[in-house]
Order: structure tokens, then C-alpha cells, then sequence
């Protein structure tokens, strides 16, 4: 067996969107234990799956401590990152943000849904190097959600992104795949895939007072992604790296319309 690396002197703040109790947040917790000493823990009180981005402005947040370095936050993981990094440390802030396990995973049109990718979003906005974790299940035999492929190669893999950096403005990413850590051959810098949003499902469902409710959700069916997207690396049982930017600018469509648009608007008469 190798020799464990030796710990990083770097603080650690871990979210999620699964919420505080999830079991994605104690494999996070493993693998931040790996890497540093100083983990700690801003997370939602409840799941708050698909939330994105979302800021709580019109409710005030409350904060239950849950145990030592370990807080619950009755809000968003863009809360729980702005509340871990601007209050809970704010007399040290964190050198990284690790934001997951999430159940199952972000990928394609997934990242600008992903609470999982807000917390790391959030995270580099204010500045702080973030990768989002997420375990993908569903893809392979069985439907138990495999927590040791995370755990066993996410250390050192987060190790190899710190040694190497990303740009400032850039969050990472990482999926892996549905299978066990030995079955895993390859990791891939992928880019960030398309799904058939034509899989998009509503159910509609009859209460017991007989009115109407809806659950939205999206079909497990596979399509035939290209090579060097995140989706394929994932059906191909590879760990999917992607770099994501947080400059929404199309530049390509942005040069196009300036010489079109861009000049003084018709006057009022």
C-alpha cells in the first residue's frame, strides 16, 4: 500500500445541496480529512436540490451549530458558502471550497440547475478556489449509489488540481462514474455536454381531496453523446474533470452583433 500524503496546510469549507445529514456531505468529509485538518462544515439544514444559485433575501437565515466545525444553515448552499466564508470563518478564510458529494450526477445541462455547482459558483465569486463533487448512479448495474469511487479517488485527484491551479474565475467540476474505484481506467478533462431536454417529464398526480399536483423529473434514457463531453466520459465509466467559467459572454455571438447593434439608438422625434 503507498504512503498517505501528507496533510495540505489549507482550510477547507465543505457544502452541499443534499443537506446537512446527506450521506454525499460524509464522504466529502472523508476525503477533506485526507487533504487537510482543518475541515469544516457550512451546509443546507434540508436538501435543496436544483436550487442553483438562489440567494435568501426576504427571510432572515438561521444557523444551527451541530457539532464542533459543523454548521446547519436554513437556506441555500450560496447561503451556506457566503455564511461559512464571510461569518462563520471570517477571522480565516478558507483556501478551498469542496462542495458535494452530490447524489447522483451534474453534468450537461445539469450545472446551471446544481445547488452542488452554486455552492463552488459562489465560492469563486468570493474569490476562494472550489470544486463541485458528484457521484453518478443509474448508469450501471444496481441502483445503490457506489460513495467509495468518490471517496477513494477524489484525494488525489483534488491534489493534482491544486498542484497544477486553474485560473480564478474558473470552478471545477468532477463527476465519477457509476462503478467501483478499481473498475475506474481513466480520468478526462471533459467539456460541458447537451441533453435532449425532450426527456423532461411532469407527472400529473391526483391528491386525496381530488385536486391536481405535478412532479417534475427528468427520464433515464442514454443518447450517444460525442467524445469529450462529460456526458460521454460518464456513460464510458471515466471520472469527468470540467473546467466551468462564471463569464456567461458568448464571444462568438457577441462580435457578431456588435458591428450590427452597437451605435446610438433612432432618435425620439
Amino acid at each position: 500500500m503507498a504512503p498517505r500524503a501528507a496533510k495540505l496546510p489549507l482550510r477547507i469549507l465543505l457544502s452541499n445541496d443534499d443537506g446537512i445529514h446527506a450521506p454525499g456531505l460524509k464522504a466529502l468529509e472523508k476525503i477533506a480529512h485526507e487533504l487537510s485538518d482543518d475541515v469544516w462544515v457550512v451546509a443546507p439544514e434540508t436538501e435543496e436540490s436544483g436550487a442553483s444559485r438562489k440567494l435568501t433575501l426576504t427571510v432572515p437565515l438561521r444557523v444551527r451549530e451541530i457539532s464542533e466545525r459543523k454548521f446547519a444553515v436554513q437556506g441555500t448552499p450560496t447561503d451556506c458558502v457566503l455564511m461559512g466564508a464571510h461569518h462563520i470563518l471570517k477571522d480565516k478564510r478558507p483556501g478551498l471550497v469542496l462542495s458535494g458529494v452530490n447524489r447522483g450526477s451534474n453534468i450537461a445541462d445539469d450545472v446551471t440547475y446544481s445547488g452542488t455547482i452554486a455552492a463552488a459558483m459562489e465560492g469563486t465569486a468570493i474569490g476562494v478556489p472550489s470544486i463541485a463533487l458528484s457521484q453518478a448512479f443509474g448508469f450501471g448495474q444496481g441502483t445503490d449509489v457506489k460513495w467509495s469511487c468518490a471517496e477513494h479517488h477524489g484525494p488525489w485527484l483534488i491534489r493534482k488540481l491544486l498542484e497544477t491551479g486553474w485560473p480564478a474565475d474558473v470552478l471545477i467540476n468532477i463527476n465519477f462514474p457509476d462503478a467501483l474505484p478499481e473498475a475506474v481506467e481513466r480520468v478526462e478533462v471533459t467539456h460541458q455536454g447537451k441533453r435532449d431536454q425532450s426527456l423532461a417529464n411532469i407527472e400529473r398526480r391526483i391528491d386525496a381531496r381530488g385536486n391536481p399536483y405535478y412532479w417534475l423529473g427528468f427520464k433515464r434514457v442514454l443518447s450517444n453523446p460525442p467524445e469529450g463531453s462529460d456526458l460521454r466520459a460518464i456513460y464510458d465509466g471515466r471520472i469527468s474533470v470540467t473546467p466551468l467559467h462564471l463569464n456567461l459572454t458568448e464571444e462568438r455571438a457577441r462580435q457578431k452583433l456588435s458591428p450590427v447593434i452597437n451605435g446610438a439608438p433612432p432618435k425620439i422625434l
